[in-house]
């Protein structure tokens, strides 16, 4: 999704700057919260999995996750590895700055090889490291959450999004692109980004 400098751009609430994980808030299920996953990745000895499909909120997850993790004592260094990218720059110990008191975090972990995942889950055993991964499917780490899309959460995050910001587009449109991309919300929003845009440049044309 291309950002543009202008001032119309910037408006538009679907926009990388205001839908990229950090931006938008994770919406836990009932009876679940952030503390709560901490709470049984510590049980888990600093393993674990967040498991889902493409454009469910792992790595909105991920980013909701990184203060909590911190405020438990560990450093959080994250590895984000999406869009064909299959290797860690280097895999040794002293790359990824692993020692005792980091929790490793690789989300996209489907994008590794079966040797890299080995390299990766023998390195954090030596030094002590935590390892969190996101993937699609079961990865043989403890999963500690498992995101999924609904349209009521679909609808929580338009609102989240159009809150402070006019859109044109609307709710309904959202469950519609939802349906269209298989419930990869990630690429739903995105087409709400080009509807607006569309739109936009078309009562600009009309008004001139």
């Amino acid at each position: 999704m291309p950002e543009s400098v202008s001032t119309q751009h910037q408006t538009n609430p679907f926009s990388t700057r205001h839908v990229r994980p950090g931006a938008l808030p994770f919406f836990f299920r009932e009876g679940e919260s952030a503390q709560a996953v901490i709470s049984r990745l510590r049980a888990r000895s600093w393993w674990g999995a967040i498991i889902g499909p493409h454009g469910s909120g792992k790595s909105t997850l991920v980013a909701a996750l990184l203060p909590e993790i911190q405020a438990a004592g560990r450093k959080p260094i994250l590895h984000t590895f999406h869009d064909g990218i299959i290797h860690l720059p280097v895999l040794s110990r002293q790359a990824l700055r692993l020692h005792s008191d980091v929790l490793l975090i690789i989300d996209g972990y489907e994008q590794l090889s079966a040797w890299q995942k080995f390299r990766v889950r023998c390195s954090c055993r030596k030094t002590g490291s935590g390892l969190v991964v996101t993937a699609h499917s079961s990865t043989g780490l403890p999963e500690l959450y498992r995101t999924s899309m609904t349209p009521d959460l679909a609808e929580r995050v338009f609102g989240q999004l159009t809150r402070n910001r006019p859109a044109l587009a609307n709710a309904s449109e959202l469950q519609d692109c939802l349906a269209a991309r298989q419930g990869n919300l990630r690429e739903a929003l995105f087409d709400l980004y080009d509807m607006h845009e569309r739109r936009r440049q078309s009562q600009e044309q009309e008004s001139s």
